[in-house]
């Protein structure tokens, strides 16, 4: 996902869509093996946490994201549906579909510090000789056990079995 006002809205073979005067720009991961819909849906509740989209943001409509991304227009209206129902947005017959609510966020100074903390981390990561394919593998398994520590054992988790702890 990228944020940015004033892109231009047309194909440019970067795999990406935005519509002028929209705060987000989609972008798509072909190999990344998440159907479309998702990706999209995603993108939009990241924007969200982030705060780089806000109650009254129109996103791009869909015939500009169709054109962008050389997608089927259901695969648009799918995760825009989505959103829907999920009460984060609405569209508005004639006029396009707009953010309605927000979902939890970060305050801006925490972020900063926090992205900073991150980009150190990564740094570390890219000098240890680890890809971003290495790199993800390695956070999403640290998030994981990050979490399953704070909600206790369960029954049936690997780790009680003697299976290695921190394998992704």
């Amino acid at each position: 996902m990228a944020i940015g006002q004033g892109s231009k809205g047309e194909a440019n073979g970067s795999g990406r869509a935005s519509r002028p005067g929209s705060p987000i720009e989609f972008r798509l991961d072909p190999v990344s093996g998440v159907p479309t819909y998702l990706q999209l849906v995603h993108q939009v509740e990241h924007a969200l946490r982030l705060g780089y989209l806000k109650p009254g943001d129109q996103l791009p409509k869909v015939r500009d994201v169709v054109a962008s991304l050389a997608i089927n227009p259901n695969t648009v209206s799918k995760a825009y549906r989505e959103l829907e129902t999920k009460g984060l947005l609405i569209g508005r017959p004639g006029q396009g579909t707009f953010i309605l609510a927000t979902l939890s966020q970060v305050a801006l100074p925490e972020l900063t510090g926090l992205r900073r903390s991150l980009h150190a981390w990564l740094t570390q990561a890219d000098t240890a000789g680890l890809d971003e394919t290495g790199m993800a593998a390695l956070f999403s398994s640290e998030l994981r056990d990050f979490y399953d520590r704070r909600s206790g054992p369960r029954a049936g988790d690997g780790a009680a079995d003697g299976e290695t702890e921190g394998v992704a």
